[in-house]
């Protein structure tokens, strides 16, 4: 793996944090093909015929990260840990909207910040409100677990990746992935019998 991309994408992260609005404009041609990607899964998660759009939801995570400019970027995988969770919010939101039937009420980003926002199709949102009220279920009382399947499902990292980002070993992701998975399972399975 080359770490240059890696470096850079550090490198551009802390210029931004301390001020310099210009390591943002060179950051995001950098980034921009990963967040298609890590939109991309949290899509293929999604019902067939969602409405929100992979553009879409890139376009909105942008401009969330670009409101979330003091966060202290620690490295690459950080930023897509943070990404994954911006992403998976902006999912829920859209969700709730739609449950609620408030369509105007989810305000998506000005399309001119990456792509042309592509027009929406129907799709069911209930399984990720429940996803959801689940995991914040969980982080209660376990927020690490909670952050593993985050970080995995949400976010595509690797079992390595997630120990690197949380500061755990490999042994630890794993053994939280899988309780966490057979945790969220029942209480999915026990919510949808209610």
């Amino acid at each position: 793996m080359n770490t240059r991309p890696q470096q850079e994408v550090t490198e551009l992260l802390h210029s931004w944090f301390q001020g310099d609005r210009s390591a943002l404009d060179r950051l995001v041609p950098v980034v921009h093909d990963e967040l298609h990607r890590l939109a991309r899964r949290c899509m293929q998660r999604e019902h067939p015929g969602h409405t929100l759009q992979t553009t879409a939801l890139v376009n909105e995570a942008y401009m969330r990260l670009v409101d979330a400019g003091n966060v202290r970027w620690q490295d690459r995988s950080h930023f897509f840990a943070i990404s994954a969770t911006i992403m998976r919010r902006i999912l829920v939101d859209y969700a709730r909207a739609r449950q609620a039937g408030k369509r105007q009420a989810f305000r998506l980003a000005a399309p001119e910040d990456f792509e042309q926002v592509q027009s929406p199709a129907l799709g069911q949102d209930a399984d990720v409100v429940a996803l959801d009220r689940a995991l914040e279920s969980l982080a209660g009382f376990d927020p690490r677990a909670a952050r593993v399947v985050e970080l995995r499902y949400f976010g595509g990292l690797t079992v390595e990746q997630s120990a690197e980002t949380l500061g755990i070993s490999p042994r630890t992701v794993k053994r939280d992935w899988l309780a966490a998975r057979a945790w969220l399972l029942g209480e999915l399975q026990e919510g949808g019998a209610n």
